[in-house]
């Protein structure tokens, strides 16, 4: 293992104990249950609370197993405040796929005008030597070359039409 796997192992752990920091924290069962929670996640927060007044205000809206509305006000607080945790999360997440495509961009580009330099090189017969380790590289990347257009079958007239008789 690298130095920078080590580190990245390191980072990965400090990332899953965040987990049990977070209240409420639920790791959805398939990849379709945001989607199904989205509808009555997305409604305003000023209409859980009219209805948690309603309900303290009015017995016959009371019913078995229903948020206490005192719960639901505290639910939506936490979905206010931790959202903006979820968007650095997010953030850092793009910030740290975007570093990972510049080092393999920086690493990758110098591969190729390596490759490129020693395409030419191998040329000359004073680098022959170059030749087997242009190759390897040239299977590695699967470069085949140009690709000709293969010429289009000829066309066959068809027959003319018979007369009706």
């Amino acid at each position: 293992m690298s130095v920078h796997s080590d580190a990245a192992q390191a980072r990965v752990e400090e990332i899953r104990a965040m987990r049990q920091q977070i209240p409420n924290f639920v790791i959805p069962s398939d990849k379709s249950e945001r989607r199904k929670l989205s509808r009555a996640a997305s409604v305003p927060s000023a209409f859980v609370e009219r209805t948690a007044v309603a309900v303290k205000n009015s017995p016959s809206l009371v019913r078995g197993g229903a948020t206490d509305p005192a719960l639901a006000r505290d639910l939506m607080s936490y979905a206010e405040a931790y959202e903006p945790v979820a968007d650095e999360l997010e953030a850092l997440a793009a910030f740290i796929r975007h570093s990972v495509t510049t080092a393999k961009n920086r690493a990758g580009s110098d591969a190729l005008t390596t490759f490129a330099l020693a395409r030419r090189l191998a040329r000359r017969p004073e680098n022959a030597e170059l030749l087997p380790h242009v190759e390897d590289m040239r299977r590695t990347l699967g470069a085949k070359g140009r690709k000709v257009k293969a010429p289009a079958p000829p066309q066959v007239p068809s027959p003319p039409p018979q007369p009706i008789v």
